[in-house]
């Protein structure tokens, strides 16, 4: 009878047998909490569960507060599975003090330095060992325009310059519609900020600003006119825009109330939970010309520090599962993002993404995101000045002197 039972509840668990991995439990926690987030975070979930694996959702809305549950949870001893993090620096301060684990088994075994980009590769790979998975590839800086509201405006080609955004904008001012929809949250600010100096500044003046935080760079009169371009913008944006969180931006060209938003190809997913078509209800744009440059940005997945054989086992296990190409392509079609690699079949992919892969295979587009080059603190600094200048009136020459100051801390 005691057998029967147990094979029973078998049987009521799953209708054929599980492989071992089946009692790998692996809580994650991660911040994709919007509608199109939520729907890619489940391709995740069934991939691994496919595969034997038990996962638990810990979901917790905005980066930065998951984040910082995360930290608070690995320093309290009680960490979760895994933890999302950006492809950046983000998580470096836990890898130096020795909380996290690597997955170099998983790594070399399936062989992760033959299909990840450079840029990928220097965020997730730490003095030799990787401490990360990457989940996706996405460029924080698209612009994405809503053929209606362009249609409304007399608005009769998508802009190829920035300065064809701005005459686009000053259409769909005239027309009554909210020429720009924008979140009024510093993380927002900024990559309108990043936008403006890759593809208003340009290429080499983005590495001196960055990469190199180069002084008389940031002092300089072509830095002065990225930062005057980035303050022009606020004033198309409307006033609901204050603390405004990105998906209902989004919200407002999937309506037609407004005609341009500068944010991550994340916004994608929102498109596509509203049912809207890429190039028939909507324009996207990775920059100006075929060769603009590509800020490459993503996410990934850290897994603390923890000796229990079963926890280790569901942490490769679950670094393994997120970058099979399978799962790679199920997850950027519902999240907006591309593949980590390129042996995927993408060709179910939408035309934004086709755009993405595209110049993915031209190694000379490649960007690393500004966060990528520079630690937390000073991108945190960084954040508050432009911020600060984003809704204030603050001279341009006083902003140059804060960026010097918040890129030297």
């Amino acid at each position: 009878m005691k057998y029967a039972r147990h094979a029973l509840a078998a049987v009521a668990l799953a209708a054929t047998a599980l492989p071992a991995a089946a009692q790998l439990k692996a809580e994650v926690i991660h911040w994709w909490t919007s509608g199109g987030e939520s729907a890619a975070v489940k391709t995740l979930a069934e991939a691994y569960r496919a595969q034997g694996g038990v996962w638990v959702d810990t979901a917790v809305a905005l980066g930065e507060q998951a984040r910082s549950v995360a930290i608070n949870r690995i320093a309290g001893g009680n960490p979760p599975t895994a933890a999302q993090f950006n492809t950046t620096q983000q998580f470096r301060d836990i890898v130096d003090q020795g909380l996290l684990n690597n997955v170099d088994a998983v790594a070399q075994r399936d062989g992760w330095d033959k299909f990840l980009p450079e840029t990928v590769l220097q965020a997730i790979k730490v003095k030799g060992h990787y401490y990360a998975a990457p989940v996706d590839i996405h460029n924080m800086a698209w612009f994405w325009y809503s053929k209606a509201a362009f249609k409304k405006a007399g608005i009769a080609e998508e802009p190829k310059t920035f300065d064809e955004l701005f005459a686009a904008l000053d259409k769909l001012k005239a027309a009554g519609l909210v020429p720009l929809a924008h979140g009024g949250q510093p993380w927002q600010d900024g990559i309108v900020f990043t936008a403006t100096l890759a593809h208003y500044g340009g290429r080499d003046l983005y590495l001196k600003i960055f990469r190199d935080r180069d002084p008389k760079a940031i002092m300089g009169e072509d830095f002065k006119k990225v930062l005057l371009a980035f303050k022009r913008l606020q004033s198309y944006t409307d006033k609901g825009s204050p603390g405004r969180n990105w998906n209902d931006a989004t919200a407002m060209l999937i309506s037609g109330r407004a005609g341009v938003q500068i944010m991550g190809d994340w916004a994608k997913g929102e498109f596509a939970q509203a049912r809207q078509e890429a190039g028939k209800d909507y324009g996207c744009s990775p920059g100006f010309g075929p060769h603009a440059p590509y800020i490459i940005q993503g996410d990934v997945m850290v897994f603390p520090k923890t000796d229990k054989p079963d926890q280790v086992k569901a942490q490769q296990l679950l670094a393994s599962v997120i970058t099979q190409p399978a799962t790679q392509v199920a997850f950027s079609i519902k999240k907006g993002s591309i593949p980590i690699r390129t042996d995927v079949d993408a060709s179910k992919m939408d035309a934004c993404a086709q755009l993405g892969i595209a110049a993915m295979k031209d190694k000379s587009r490649h960007l690393g995101n500004g966060e990528i080059y520079i630690t937390p603190d000073q991108n945190g600094a960084l954040q508050d000045v432009l911020t600060g200048y984003w809704n204030r009136n603050i001279p341009v020459e006083k902003v140059q002197k804060d960026i010097v100051s918040a890129l030297r801390s």
